[in-house]
C-alpha cells in the first residue's frame, strides 16, 4: 500500500482504488465524497418538504414501504436490461452516457470515480421511481418522502457496493455472503448477481449463482460484450477511452485469481 493510502489523505487528484483502501480510509472517502453529500443535502431537504407538507403517518410509512420494496425489482431490470444492454454503445449519442454509467466500472470495478453513479443520470432516474409512488399514496409530502426515500436506498446502496470492492473481508456473515455474489458478478460471470444488497429478484428470475463451480467464466465479464472487434464497429467508446476495451482490469494476474480485497468468501 502506498504511502498516500496509509496517511489519513486520502485523495490523491485522481483516482480511489478501492482495491488499496481499508475501511477507516473507505469512510473518509465516502462520507467527504462530493455525490454523497448531495444526497444526504437531497434527503435533508426531502425529510423538511415532507414535514412541512405531512400526509399523515399512514401515508407516509406506506410511501417509504412502497418504494423499500420496488427499488430492488427497478434497480435489478435496469442493471440487467439498461446497463448491461449493448444498444447503447452502438450509437455516437448514447456511448459516453453508456461508458460512464456502467463500462467503466466493470472495466475496472475498484474504481471509486466511476463505481458511484453521476446525480445527472441517479437522481432523475430515482425522481422517475418514487415520485409518482408517493403521489399517488398520499399527495406532495408522501411524495417528498418517497423521493427522500429513494435517496437514501441509494446511499445505502453505494457504501454496500463500496464495501464489495474494498480490500477488507467483512466481520459479519450476511455481508460476506452479499459481497461474495457481487464479485461473482465482476469476476466470473456478469449474467446474474444483478442485486446490491439483495439478491431476492434474481432469485426469483433466475439469475443468482452462488459460486464459480455453477458456471462458466463469461469471456465479457469486464467489456460487458465490448470486446475488440465491437469496438471496430463502434468505435465511440474506444475513442472516449483512448484505448482499446480491456479484457481484465490492470494488475490483475490471471483468470482463476481472486479480485483484490475479496477474502476467503469474496
Amino acid at each position: 500500500m502506498s504511502g498516500t493510502l496509509r496517511n489519513s489523505t486520502i485523495r490523491s487528484g485522481r483516482s480511489f482504488d478501492l482495491g488499496k483502501m481499508n475501511l477507516r480510509q473507505l469512510w473518509v472517502a465516502y462520507l467527504t465524497y462530493p455525490t454523497i453529500l448531495l444526497y444526504f443535502a437531497l434527503a435533508l431537504a426531502s425529510l423538511i418538504l415532507a414535514a412541512r407538507n405531512f400526509a399523515g403517518w399512514g401515508a407516509t410509512c406506506a410511501s417509504i414501504l412502497a418504494v423499500v420494496l420496488i427499488y430492488p425489482v427497478v434497480w435489478y431490470l435496469l442493471h440487467r436490461y439498461v446497463l448491461h444492454g449493448q444498444y447503447l454503445y452502438k450509437s455516437r449519442w448514447t456511448a459516453a452516457f453508456w461508458k460512464r454509467i456502467h463500462f467503466d466500472h466493470h472495466q475496472d470495478p475498484h474504481l471509486l470515480d466511476v463505481l458511484f453513479g453521476a446525480p445527472s443520470t441517479t437522481l432523475p432516474t430515482i425522481a422517475v421511481i418514487t415520485l409518482p409512488v408517493g403521489w399517488m399514496i398520499g399527495g406532495p409530502g408522501a411524495a417528498a418522502t418517497a423521493f427522500g426515500t429513494g435517496v437514501v436506498i441509494t446511499c445505502v446502496y453505494e457504501f454496500f457496493h463500496c464495501i464489495q470492492h474494498l480490500n477488507y473481508k467483512p466481520k459479519a456473515a450476511w455481508i460476506q455472503r452479499m459481497k461474495a455474489r457481487h464479485v461473482l458478478h465482476h469476476f466470473h460471470d456478469e449474467d446474474g448477481n444483478f442485486g446490491i444488497t439483495s439478491y431476492v429478484v434474481d432469485r426469483a428470475l433466475g439469475t443468482y449463482y452462488v459460486d464459480a463451480r455453477a458456471r462458466t467464466r463469461s469471456p465479457s465479464v469486464f467489456n460487458l460484450g465490448y470486446n475488440v472487434d465491437e469496438a471496430k464497429r463502434y468505435p465511440w467508446v474506444m475513442r472516449l477511452t483512448g484505448s482499446a476495451p480491456k479484457d481484465r482490469p490492470d494488475g490483475a494476474r490471471g483468470d482463476s485469481d481472486a479480485p483484490r480485497g475479496a477474502g476467503k468468501h469474496a
